[in-house]
């Protein structure tokens, strides 16, 4: 008896899983026109308003990570607003990470002072590199240059990767619903 009752209770969750299952794919559609109605919106907005990082504080970031990921022939973190994913993280997931920012900033600010300028950004290209290699083995940078990664591969929503520059450096394609053939190896052979 207790074998046909598991069987009659792995029928109705199968079933349940079925019809739950379908109504879901029913709503791929919605959601995905959804999720692309988020993406164009947070593409073409202005950027945000920086919530951490006074204009003078961000000026500095902003350089830094210009640095760690530069513009050349493709864009760098400055195109990708990786600003304002940092920003955005040490106001949200990352808050903890704000006294060393600050501390950081205050540091960099009195190397910079030393050489004669009024901050990091003032500085020219070769004299940031030079900067940035005395400091390239301390916790700050080595978390401004996680930060800057992130920020140029994250998605959207969250700041950075504007205008989805970071996706499309590596081939990423932004779709949340993917039709079969998935690959090449999907394809039969052709």
């Amino acid at each position: 008896m207790e074998e046909e009752d598991i069987s009659r209770r792995l029928f109705i969750v199968r079933s349940l899983i079925g019809v739950s299952g379908a109504w879901l794919f029913s709503k791929v559609p919605d959601i995905v026109a959804a999720q692309e109605h988020v993406h164009s919106a947070v593409q073409s907005a202005s950027p945000p308003k920086l919530t951490f990082f006074s204009p003078e504080q961000a000026a500095q970031i902003e350089a830094m990570a210009a640095r760690i990921i530069p513009t050349d022939d493709t864009p760098g973190a400055r195109e990708a607003r990786v600003i304002y994913f940092i920003d955005y993280a040490l106001s949200n997931f990352d808050k903890d990470k704000q006294p060393l920012y600050l501390k950081g900033l205050k540091r960099l600010d009195a190397r910079v002072g030393r050489r004669g300028a009024s901050g990091f950004a003032a500085l020219g290209v070769d004299r940031q590199d030079k900067l940035l290699k005395e400091i390239e083995k301390t916790k700050f940078f080595e978390t401004v240059r996680a930060h800057t990664v992130m920020g140029f591969f994250s998605n959207p929503e969250y700041g950075g990767n504007h205008d989805l520059v970071g996706w499309k450096l590596i081939g990423f394609e932004d779709r949340f619903f993917y039709k079969p053939p998935f690959g090449y190896y999907d394809a039969g052979g052709q």
